[in-house]
């Protein structure tokens, strides 16, 4: 079933339905500021189309006749999500509002463009539900322009690859492609915990660390999005160094990788990232001295984010995300040591660090591309979905 509102205004309720709901008619129509006639139009209109169904009856919290919710059927579409690290090929099958219904990792045979696409419509061929996707988004770590080509990927060795038109040309379906931090930070804004929020922060920490924000409704993205810009944000001028020779920069002291090897080092044994942090929950003193350090170098970066961008909160994932969680207390002294006392107190909210995340976040990209009827970049012209139905 296609999602084929007949005008812009039935786009626009379609979108709050799908973002928002299950919503009432009197809050739809008090929340798009239309006339009740004029919304049990559409709403009838969009029943009949199968895009809507009401759902089961819940009485509101004021007086007055129960309400009939509105909602979207997310199971009459299905979207691919593909992350690609240097390595490995990850993918997710979603529904209409990106929950994730199949998923599966491989290892990548060749990190050949023509290979790799080969290995997504392979991929996409078996995680299939009934038919083709509607769409599918493709997160990876670099530069993309015009939603389509990607200008650079230092993982996979890319330069200028129009991943999109190879995947398409092996698959039946559209294809998006973004930085995987674009993608996650607009899967946190339509469905995730920024859904409602017009202004969020979000931070990932893994290989690199990464920086996304939302303000005014709005993705806050241009041609350098994917450089990865803040990965040397100087946090601790006596901190450790990362991989180019900075000290105490965001990598030096928040990257798995840094935290690996200062570990290890302690240690004088080789020690990964979860046995770090489990040796610092148990209390290992060379370990949680690490992750205290590096959960204050995490809260100045926190602080850094607030006070420059004032979001409504900041949101931190990725794969090492665990640290934020084990050296919470750590985190909490760095954000205090670079915030005014005065200033409101910065919400930090932690995500999953999963793969399956990131590929959620390609698939939001699909969804997005695919309701949106895009054809543009996807970068640097996010508008609020609300804004982008009615001027379409």
């Amino acid at each position: 079933m296609a999602w084929k509102p007949s005008d812009d205004l039935s786009h626009t309720v379609a979108l709050e339905v799908l973002l928002h709901g299950p919503l009432s008619r009197s809050d739809l129509a008090r929340r798009l500021a239309l006339a009740p006639a004029t919304l049990t139009r559409i709403s009838s209109e969009l029943i009949d189309a199968g895009l809507f169904v009401e759902v089961p009856e819940l009485a509101e919290k004021r007086t007055g006749r129960p309400s009939i919710p509105l909602d979207v059927i997310p199971g009459t579409h299905h979207f691919l999500g593909v992350k690609l690290s240097g390595d490995t090929l990850m993918a997710a099958v979603t529904d209409l509002r990106a929950d994730i219904l199949r998923y599966e990792e491989e290892p990548l045979a060749s990190t050949s463009p023509v290979a790799v696409a080969a290995q997504i419509a392979a991929l996409e061929a078996r995680l299939r539900v009934d038919e083709p996707p509607a769409a599918i988004g493709i997160g990876l770590g670099g530069v993309v322009t015009d939603g389509r080509k990607v200008a650079s990927a230092p993982f996979l060795h890319w330069q200028e690859v129009p991943l999109a038109d190879l995947v398409e040309a092996a698959c039946d379906a559209p294809v998006f492609v973004a930085n995987d931090l674009t993608a996650f930070t607009e899967s946190q804004h339509w469905f995730g915990v920024g859904r409602g929020h017009e202004n969020f922060a979000v931070l990932t920490l893994g290989i690199g660390v990464g920086y996304g924000c939302v303000a005014n409704g709005r993705l806050l993205a241009n041609e350098d999005s994917g450089v990865g810009l803040v990965g040397h944000w100087p946090l601790d001028p006596f901190g450790p160094l990362c991989v180019k020779g900075h000290r105490g920069c965001a990598e030096g002291l928040l990257a798995i990788q840094s935290i690996e090897r200062d570990v290890s080092t302690a240690l004088n044994r080789p020690v990964g990232f979860e046995e770090a942090v489990e040796l610092a929950e148990a209390g290992e003193p060379a370990a949680r001295e690490i992750l205290d350090a590096s959960g204050r170098g995490l809260g100045r970066l926190v602080a850094a984010v607030a006070n420059l961008t004032a979001p409504d909160m900041v949101v931190v994932g990725g794969e090492g995300v665990r640290l934020a969680e084990v050296a919470a207390a750590s985190m909490r002294d760095g954000i205090r040591a670079d915030r005014d006392p005065r200033a409101s107190e910065v919400v930090v909210e932690l995500v999953s660090g999963g793969n399956d995340s990131w590929c959620r976040g390609a698939a939001v990209i699909a969804i997005q591309g695919y309701v949106l009827d895009r054809t543009g970049s996807l970068h640097g012209s996010q508008r609020n979905p609300r804004e982008i139905a009615e001027h379409r």
